[in-house]
């Protein structure tokens, strides 16, 4: 009993040590999981899976929805709902992306050789098969860009191991090639928005273009300063928008693309915010 609230002591301690230096965090269960621990998202009730790595717009305050749950709040990681969890955690994971860091997952010997031979040396943290080498500056995560190699940073979580040895250093051109992909002939990559602007029929109740404009000025705002939990807020904004502007027929694409592009900016894919825009235009039912 003793030795097990000792862990978990352990666990919220760096997390909020984390937290404080502006790294987000959240508490991973068995198996390098997020915590399923939110009734309202059972089933994927919300649009993501709860029991899964993947995030999704969710508006409820338990740590279940992997990197968007993560955050420097300690009012948050303190709360009655993630103290449960950090009763059950068995590591801190941490948001990458939204500390503007990327961690190149060497996941054996071989990719930890290549990696010597073709990365500049950087911040470098042993884990149970190989090295995390951790890089200054955010890019999209990707999978098995190679064998044995992973990227984590935006939309992406990693265990933290400790502070390793080595200096931090920028994130290079090399390896942001690894994420690379050419579009396969049969079906190109999309240049620009699927989700369209509303339609409404409804009357405008908007009596200067200003009101308009000063709103989503207020939306690229919010996405803009958020500093964790951005898919979440990306999600809210697009709510927000949508209902005080998506019934009269303002919104045009120009209007949708700023707040795709800010968005993006923040690490969303154009995936992810055509998602996003879509579930709130069904949840209202424009």
């Amino acid at each position: 009993m003793t030795q097990s609230k000792h862990i978990w002591g352990e666990h919220l301690r760096t997390a909020l040590s984390l937290a404080s230096s502006g790294i987000p965090v959240l508490p991973l269960r068995k198996g390098k999981v997020p915590f399923g621990n939110c009734d309202a998202c059972a089933g994927g009730a919300c649009g993501g899976r709860p029991n899964m790595k993947s995030a999704g717009a969710c508006t409820c305050p338990a740590p279940c929805h992997a990197w968007a749950a993560a955050t420097t709040d300690p009012a948050v990681l303190t709360s009655s709902a993630w103290m449960a969890a950090w009763r059950r955690a068995v590591c801190v994971a941490y948001h990458p992306g939204a500390a503007g860091l990327t961690v190149v997952d060497l996941d054996d010997a071989a990719a930890v050789a290549w990696a010597r031979t073709t990365l500049p040396p950087t911040r470098t943290v042993e884990t149970t098969r190989g090295e995390h080498w951790i890089y200054r500056g955010a890019m999209p995560s990707h999978n098995a860009v190679r064998p044995g190699v992973d990227i984590k940073s935006t939309m992406s979580y990693a265990r933290y191991l400790g502070t390793g040895t080595g200096t931090l250093t920028a994130l290079p051109d090399t390896a942001r090639a690894l994420a690379v992909r050419k579009p396969s002939p049969a079906r190109p990559a999309p240049h620009g928005l699927t989700a369209p602007a509303p339609t409404g029929q409804a009357e405008c109740p908007h009596r200067t273009p200003a009101y308009l404009e000063r709103g989503i000025a207020m939306a690229e705002q919010r996405i803009t300063k958020v500093r964790s939990a951005v898919h979440a807020t990306v999600y809210r904004t697009f709510l927000a928008v949508l209902s005080t502007h998506g019934r009269c027929g303002c919104l045009t694409d120009t209007h949708v693309g700023r707040l795709f592009a800010a968005a993006q900016a923040k690490g969303e894919t154009l995936r992810h915010c055509t998602d996003a825009w879509t579930n709130a235009r069904t949840r209202l039912g424009l």
